[in-house]
């Protein structure tokens, strides 16, 4: 999975260089590339399981390859985008106390607006109309499907196993 979080980090960001802006209604376009910007969030959910915090090193890689693809400026985009999800995402699994499941929903819901905007800002520098309410809007509903998604197999995993997902907090 690190690896795929490595190669997916730049793919999308450079995807945002070049993918055409769908229009559904009138006044409402959106980059696709958008819709799947939460599946970086899964992956990277996995990624962090496997290598634990070595995932910020994956991260940095996959960084430099999006400078190397796309340009620098989408990687500072793209990197301070991620830094202040991870600082939510910080926040919220140092110091609450719920359920993994729920700090799993709860730190998709706070981050992928702020993510967003961050990054759609700074993607608008390179190509033109990026930071528009309906690419806001996909992303984030992209965020929350991957988020969901986590949610679904933490909860199920943990309830089939009759396992207390606050046991495994740090690994998360």
């Amino acid at each position: 999975m690190t690896v795929i979080y490595v190669l997916l980090i730049p793919f999308i960001n450079w995807s945002f260089t070049w993918a055409p802006m769908w229009e559904v209604l009138p006044g409402w376009a959106f980059n696709p590339v958008t819709i799947v910007t939460g599946l970086v969030l899964v992956v990277r959910d996995f990624a962090q399981r496997e290598v634990g915090h070595y995932v910020l090193i994956a991260m940095a890689i996959a960084l430099a390859l999006t400078a190397w693809a796309a340009g620098p400026e989408l990687a500072l985009a793209s990197g301070g985008a991620f830094a202040i999800a991870e600082m939510v995402d910080w926040a919220l699994f140092t110091f609450t106390k719920y359920r993994l499941s729920t700090r799993v929903l709860l730190s998709s819901a706070i981050a992928a607006p702020l993510d967003t905007t961050i990054f759609l800002y700074g993607a608008e520098i390179i190509r033109p109309d990026q930071l528009t309410g309906p690419n806001i809007t996909m992303s984030i509903i992209g965020k929350m499907f991957g988020a969901v998604v986590i949610w679904w197999i933490v909860r199920s995993r943990f309830e089939r196993k009759n396992v207390n997902p606050r046991d495994f907090q740090n690994n998360e």
